[in-house]
């Protein structure tokens, strides 16, 4: 059975690779295009719920731009419905926001008017260096609130913890609202290490199981949640609970996550 959040198949289109193996009308190789808002949704169907989100810079692929809404494929392999006017020309990209969240500002002065907000993980093409803002296609930019592209992070637990106070959201994926798996993904791939966006397949598809004390940066699994840890007794997530990611000792969340009906730890993993 295929999955239909990895699956680039709609019934009209599919991916050129899917022929014979799914049933479509056409088989395309689709058209690679770049998202030019700050956050945009991943719908399950145009106008559908949000399965997950999209952030400025991330290249897709597009199979499909019909009444408005287009069907495609991200790099993590997810599919889904973006709102076409959200979608522009492939450019090459130099800098990702390192921090929690920026602006690009009409002029190199932090008191001129701000243009756009953009959370940790979106992509910019940096065009001039000025002494404090890099001259971006955006905007000017505070360079500290840059990281080149090929500069990754290297550990994973300081990503996560750039986001602890961000506002839970289901599907979530940025700093504006981020859920369990979304913050697991935003950490791991701010260090170069892919990872899938939802719990399920990041327990099936990320590190080793690993038995003892947990170290810095290990993920710990419930059934349809995920944690990581940044010591050896304190984890931080993304949760419900809280409505936000938050830290969290592992033995009380156990024992919380337990005693509301999200069963014990199914698995722990080291990348």
């Amino acid at each position: 059975m295929t999955d239909r959040r990895l699956t680039p198949a709609n019934g009209r289109v599919a991916a050129l690779h899917l022929a014979g193996q799914v049933a479509a009308d056409k088989y395309l190789a689709g058209v690679p295009m770049m998202l030019t808002c700050p956050v945009s949704d991943l719908c399950a169907a145009p106008a559908g719920a949000r399965d997950r989100q999209v952030l400025l810079g991330a290249v897709v692929t597009v199979f499909e731009d019909r009444a408005g809404w287009s069907f495609v494929q991200m790099a993590d392999g997810y599919v889904g419905y973006v709102a076409s006017d959200r979608l522009g020309q492939v450019r090459d990209t130099t800098h990702m926001v390192g921090t929690a969240a920026t602006h690009a500002y009409l002029a190199e002065d932090f008191k001129s008017p701000d243009v756009m907000s953009l959370p940790f993980g979106a992509r910019v093409t940096v065009l001039d260096e000025r002494a404090k803002f890099f001259e971006t296609s955006l905007g000017f930019i505070p360079k500290k609130h840059l990281r080149p592209l090929d500069r990754p992070f290297t550990d994973p637990a300081t990503v996560a913890q750039l986001h602890f106070g961000v506002p839970y959201l289901w599907g979530g994926n940025s700093t504006r609202g981020i859920d369990c798996s979304g913050l697991v993904a935003a950490a791991l791939n701010a260090c170069s290490i892919a990872s899938p966006a939802d719990s399920d397949l990041q327990c099936a598809g990320l590190g080793a199981d690993f038995t003892g004390t947990a170290r810095r940066g290990d993920l710990i699994f419930w059934r349809g949640h995920v944690a990581m840890m940044v010591d050896e007794a304190t984890l931080i997530h993304a949760n419900a609970h809280h409505m936000a990611t938050a830290y969290e000792p592992l033995e009380a969340a156990t024992l919380r996550i337990t005693a509301q009906q999200g069963g014990p730890v199914t698995a722990r993993r080291r990348i």
